[in-house]
């Protein structure tokens, strides 16, 4: 469904680059029938088909149910937001104004969004913010006001279910061709696409048929 991407995994900084403690040996999160009380979402590969270092925002094409995914969210007054890596603004592939442009097309056509964590950092910069570090899922939370532990992160690799683990977050993956095998193995929650991982996550009669297997 989405186009190889880059190294793995390759997120933004941080909206704010002010650095956030890590929390690696939080729990997870206890499952619960209770809707989360904010959803963030993964950018490149999860809300839109990956073009991997995307500075182009006439490329981005959201993927097939993420409007519908967004729409029953917001209908059930749900906020939700962008945590996404961008490691091509510290690799020189990409400058903040190109990735603030994306970011504008991703709204445009999906959005509002409540709230957009980005972390611009490497994966040698040792930040608090790049997936799995959980510095953006608490600074999303805390950004809306609400606790870690009552949000989710839906995403297609395994720093996405590293990312709310390392929050207290629950996590929904939704496997694209780039995510490995374990990934699918050790996640908690797999859901074939974005509007079947919504349903779940508010409790809701799934629609949407896919992957065997999903729990």
């Amino acid at each position: 469904m989405l186009s190889a991407r880059p190294p793995r995994p390759e997120p933004l900084a941080a909206v704010s680059d002010a650095p956030l403690a890590a929390v690696s040996d939080a729990p997870p999160a206890a499952v619960s029938d209770a809707p989360p009380a904010a959803v963030f979402f993964d950018r490149d590969g999860t809300l839109v088909v990956d073009v991997p270092y995307c500075a182009d925002p006439d490329l981005v094409t959201p993927v097939p149910t993420a409007r519908a995914a967004l729409c029953l969210l917001r209908a059930a007054g749900i906020p939700v937001g962008v945590v996404s890596n961008q490691s091509g603004i510290a690799r020189g592939l990409l400058n903040r104004e190109q990735v603030d442009a994306v970011n504008r097309r991703v709204d445009d056509l999906l959005g509002p969004f409540d709230v957009w964590q980005l972390c611009p950092h490497g994966p040698d910069d040792g930040c608090a913010c790049r997936k799995p570090a959980p510095g953006m899922v608490l600074a999303a939370a805390q950004q809306l006001g609400v606790a870690p532990g009552d949000v989710a992160v839906v995403g297609d690799i395994g720093a996405d279910v590293g990312a709310a683990r390392a929050a207290g977050a629950r996590s929904v993956l939704v496997p694209t061709e780039v995510t490995l095998p374990e990934e699918v193995a050790t996640a908690p929650v797999v859901r074939p696409d974005l509007l079947a991982a919504v349903q779940y996550l508010l409790n809701t009669p799934a629609t949407v048929t896919g992957l065997a297997g999903v729990r």
